[in-house]
């Protein structure tokens, strides 16, 4: 009877089979990328194909730190070193990859690492040397190629950032034969015209792309150079030899641009806007100090001698006039007092007494007479009226007789 098998057991004797055969547990592929995947996990997956078949593939996070130099994109025709197995929950196999390589790298790869080696040992990379960037530079130089997104992503940044510093372009190759030769010109001559900073890079591209930035002479020129160079070649993980030999390395041209050209216009703004506070603040301050001048100025002018005198000379008059006023009725009282006195007194007087026919007699020693009986015949007397006086003589007295004593008689 014939043994029935399950699909693991199949699965697992495939996987058995491919890991016995020699050829399959280190082999190297070549084909094109597709379908590439970066999981969130860390790990890759991709298809790898040519013009007849296509096989599938992983690299896992922990071999992608010593196996990877390089982003993966579908279209690019790369080298793949791993081993081919069998992935048993899908009855699948595939390439498990511990190494890529673009296509065509690897000796420049090794050139590259030969280069970088050496001029690390004779002392090119050492941070010691490394040239200070100016903060404030007024002449930048721009080794670069003359058409290009490079030359102009870093025009319009120095626009941006600080249009009055003055920008020299060399327009060097910047790829194919010839190209390090003129990039190794463009820093000699403008490390002649007394630059502050000299930049030079170019856009991403293919490390052949890139190689004229890998080149021996275009390290030894960066060396030699007596002004700052910041290097700013292809993308972010390109590294070149000029990024390891140059003063200062940026991940772009633009961020080369932006590292050797300070943003002059942010720190304009800026200090407009400080200014804009400051006058805001001093207004509010001057305002304050006007308000508070005023009120000082009234208690001044309050407390001042002068208007103390002034206070004092209106009070003054004030209480003059109440005193007048006072005087004058106190006056006017004594005044009515006077002429009731007056008018009583001259009841009494006796002078007051002869108005209307009536006399005052005086004798001889001026003595009041008030009866016949003080007086005899010839005896001079005056007799006092209003207007003057009478002098005369009593030729004869003639006593009156009493009602009273004629009854009773």
């Amino acid at each position: 009877m014939a043994t029935v098998y399950s699909v693991l057991q199949i699965n697992t004797y495939i996987k058995n089979m491919f890991k016995n055969d020699y050829l399959l547990r280190n082999v190297q592929i070549k084909g094109e990328l597709s379908n590439v995947k970066y999981h969130s996990s860390g790990h890759i997956y991709f298809t790898l194909k040519d013009d007849g078949s296509a096989l599938n593939g992983v690299m896992f996070r922990q071999a992608q730190m010593n196996g990877l130099n390089f982003t993966m994109e579908n279209g690019q025709s790369v080298v793949v070193t791993g081993n081919v197995d069998v992935y048993e929950r899908d009855g699948r196999y595939q390439i498990y990859a511990r190494e890529i390589a673009m296509d065509g790298m690897g000796n420049l790869y090794e050139a590259y690492e030969r280069l970088k080696q050496k001029l690390y040992e004779e002392g090119l990379f050492e941070f010691d040397i490394k040239k200070e960037i100016p903060k404030y530079p007024r002449k930048v130089g721009i080794v670069t190629a003359r058409t290009g997104a490079a030359i102009q992503d870093i025009l319009n940044i120095a626009k941006r950032r600080n249009p009055y510093v003055q920008l020299y372009l060399y327009p060097a190759r910047v790829q194919g034969e010839g190209a390090a030769e003129t990039i190794v010109h463009g820093i000699e001559v403008l490390d002649k015209m007394g630059m502050d900073t000299i930049i030079i890079g170019r856009g991403g591209g293919s490390i052949e792309d890139l190689w004229p930035f890998n080149e021996e002479i275009v390290a030894r020129a960066i060396y030699r150079a007596q002004t700052p160079i910041i290097s700013g070649t292809g993308h972010e993980i390109d590294n070149t030899i000029a990024d390891y030999a140059a003063d200062l390395r940026a991940p772009t041209p633009s961020a080369a641009c932006e590292l050797a050209i300070p943003d002059v216009m942010s720190a304009v703004n800026r200090l407009k806007q400080y200014e804009k506070r400051i006058k805001q603040c001093m207004n509010q301050r001057l305002i304050q100090s006007v308000q508070r001048l005023r009120v000082l100025s009234a208690e001044l002018d309050s407390a001042a001698p002068k208007v103390r005198l002034e206070n004092q000379k209106m009070y003054l008059d004030s209480q003059q006039d109440r005193l007048i006023q006072a005087v004058k009725h106190k006056l006017g009282s004594r005044r009515h007092q006077y002429e009731i006195l007056l008018t009583r007194l001259n009841g009494l007087s006796p002078t007051a007494k002869l108005v209307g026919g009536y006399g005052y007699i005086e004798g001889e020693k001026r003595k009041p007479i008030c009866s016949v009986k003080e007086i005899k015949g010839e005896e001079e007397f005056s007799v006092t009226l209003w207007d003057g006086t009478i002098f005369g003589v009593a030729t004869g007295i003639e006593e009156k007789v009493e009602t009273s004593d004629v009854r009773k008689e």
